[in-house]
């Protein structure tokens, strides 16, 4: 699990949103939260691979059965961005790449980051 704090604190610490990232993202305008890695960030807005907050008990039971999944990458315009946090523990309570990781076994950063975005599950 540190290697994942450690992945989205950045190499340095310095630039914690960086392409690979994983975040919670509040949204405004309607109000959404999504959940997933930041692919790219600029002026303009927000580039993500997740899924919306709401369905994230949903896929990790979709992935402990072994079905397959395609996440979605999302352009958010930066005005619509609210709040964005890193997914990190708080205290005793697990991240939510925490908790994926623990009911499913793979790495959501390493998932998330591949370049098709589609999983089998873990069960080929």
């Amino acid at each position: 699990m540190e290697h994942m704090q450690n992945a989205a604190l950045g190499v340095n610490g310095s630039q914690p949103f960086h392409p690979g990232a994983m975040v919670v993202l509040t949204l405004s305008n309607p109000r959404e939260k999504f959940w997933g890695a930041v692919l790219s960030m600029a002026p303009e807005g927000l580039c993500l691979r997740g899924i919306e907050l709401a369905s994230f008990e949903d896929l990790l039971n979709l992935l402990k059965d072994g079905e397959a999944f395609t996440s979605g990458v999302v352009f958010f315009p930066m005005h619509r961005v609210e709040r964005m946090e890193l997914d990190l523990p708080d205290g005793a309570i697990p991240s939510l790449s925490q908790r994926f990781a623990a009911k499913t076994g793979m790495d959501p950063a390493q998932l998330l980051a591949a370049p098709s975005g589609v999983s089998s599950g873990g069960q080929d």
